[in-house]
């Protein structure tokens, strides 16, 4: 495909993701007062997030899979319509158990609308030019994150719209990109007479996943982690994926191809991109929040706040894709993004309701940097060391786990934030001599309807705990970074395809 061509096609496909990132975005700073509306707890508050990215997580590997057996540009196709099926549903919700129900629906074409996005690109571009494409990615990526909040805000604080236009707009984004895909992506279709769908390894990946989510979200607050609940989920759990692994290294077309992730490079750069993805997700969700109820920010004005953080992913993707292309290497830009990303969370980390907000949005810009160095370059790290015919498996394989790192990051972050919250609103409560029984201060996240000084104690109370989960996240960010400093250093590939083996067996120029 020529430039223009690439560039057409690539305009319908970035504004599918721009859909896709949107419809997360936009609900993080809408959330309290969505959840507020609905009379929802902060554990279905966590819920909302985890319900779409669990289910997004869940059908990564399969939506990969499924990307390397059949049309792609048909799938993708299937993929905006459930998206946009779900988006009107969410908007309709009436109560929070449904908003969860609609939400993990619309994770499933959220997870179709990412890793198709790459595939197609992947298809279409070589290695070492997807840098300079990943640029634009990184950039829309970075404007639909940006964007989201300021309009999420935006439509809540307008009365005559209201929260459920949060979900209502990524219709006409949707129709729009279908139209433009339509018109402009045209890719060969292989046509295979051998097609195989490895449905029990899905099933049981779906399954372990979402058994190990619901374990880490409901222990230590429904019941004890000594108990047989904690038994029962996380032993059920292990088994599960245990059963997946040995159907995997069976079956003959595997979701998740072990054949290329127990490999070192594709191992380490997962392992990162695990890191990645709680910095993605955990910190927007919960930096709303942060200043929404533990700072007394409106939505609009807690948008605008997230601002220094995408601004950081904004111009840090786009400038280090050009650099990758212009160089051909991935892993100075990897190391050096999640150096500044630890920096980032460890700022983060030291955070309270009195915190100054320049100090805040310091370390939110260096959070943002680090997402956008590392983020799209470890999928280009795996894409480099694989053929064209595995490439919807591999991309759909560390996007999982990327996905997979956020929703756990979700999970785990909400869990430790609703139990220090608590903790906080018991103690403020007790020294302020109210009665805690009657209080129903730790129950909603109505903060308008809470009487002024239980008010005053509920929002110290989320803008000190707010920082402990920072502090995981730096941990977890460590990791991440052993892992990429083991990767070895390799040039990006200016072909489609690897080389092909020789008749002798070895490889022709690897």
């Amino acid at each position: 495909m020529t430039h223009r061509q690439i560039l057409e096609a690539l305009s319908g496909l970035l504004l599918v993701l721009f859909v896709a990132m949107l419809s997360g975005t936009i609900v993080s700073v809408a959330l309290p007062q969505i959840i507020g509306a609905l009379e929802g707890s902060q554990s279905q508050y966590t819920w909302v997030v985890t319900a779409s990215l669990l289910a997004s997580t869940a059908s990564t590997p399969v939506w990969g899979k499924l990307a390397d057996l059949f049309d792609k540009k048909l799938l993708l196709q299937i993929s905006i319509v459930i998206f946009m099926v779900s988006s009107l549903a969410c908007g309709f919700a009436q109560d929070t158990g449904q908003l969860i129900a609609f939400r993990a629906v619309q994770g499933l074409g959220m997870g179709a609308l990412q890793i198709l996005a790459q595939v197609v690109i992947a298809a279409m571009i070589s290695p070492r030019e997807r840098g300079r494409y990943n640029g634009y990615l990184g950039a829309v990526m970075a404007v639909a994150t940006v964007g989201g909040p300021l309009l999420g805000g935006l439509i809540a604080d307008t009365s005559w719209l209201g929260w459920r236009w949060c979900f209502f707009i990524a219709v006409p984004f949707t129709v729009a990109a279908f139209a433009l895909l339509a018109k402009t992506l045209h890719l060969p279709t292989e046509r295979r007479s051998d097609v195989s769908i490895d449905y029990w390894g899905a099933t049981l990946i779906a399954a372990g996943v979402s058994v190990l989510l619901i374990w880490v979200t409901f222990v230590g607050g429904d019941f004890d982690w000594l108990s047989w609940q904690t038994a029962a989920m996380a032993g059920g759990g292990v088994l599960l994926l245990a059963a997946a692994t040995w159907v995997e290294s069976r079956v003959k077309e595997p979701v998740v191809p072990l054949h290329v992730i127990s490999r070192r490079t594709p191992a380490l750069a997962i392992l990162a991109s695990l890191a990645v993805g709680m910095a993605m997700f955990g910190g927007a969700v919960f930096l709303g929040q942060y200043f929404q109820i533990g700072r007394g920010y409106g939505p609009t004005a807690a948008g605008l706040l997230t601002i220094p953080m995408m601004a950081g992913v904004l111009v840090s993707s786009t400038i280090s894709g050009r650099m990758v292309s212009r160089s051909g290497r991935t892993k100075p830009y990897i190391m050096t993004g999640l150096v500044v990303l630890l920096l980032g969370f460890a700022g983060l980390a030291t955070i309270d309701h009195e915190t100054s907000m320049v100090l805040v949005s310091v370390c939110m810009l260096a959070v943002g940097v680090g997402v956008g160095m590392s983020m799209q370059n470890l999928v280009l790290v795996i894409q480099n060391t694989v053929p064209l015919r595995e490439i919807g498996a591999a991309s759909g394989a560390i996007t999982f786990f990327r996905s997979l790192g956020g929703t756990v990051g979700v999970s785990v972050l909400g869990a430790v934030l609703a139990n220090r919250v608590t903790a906080h609103i018991a103690e403020g409560l007790a020294k302020a001599g109210i009665p805690a029984a009657g209080s129903a201060a730790g129950s909603s996240l109505n903060i308008a309807a809470l009487p002024e000084p239980v008010r005053t104690i509920v929002r110290a109370a989320y803008g000190d705990a707010t920082g402990h989960i920072f502090l995981i996240s730096a941990g977890i960010t460590v990791v991440g970074l052993v892992a990429a400093a083991f990767l070895k250093p390799a040039r990006l590939r200016d072909s489609l395809d690897l080389p092909e083996p020789d008749p002798k067996g070895a490889p022709s120029g690897a």
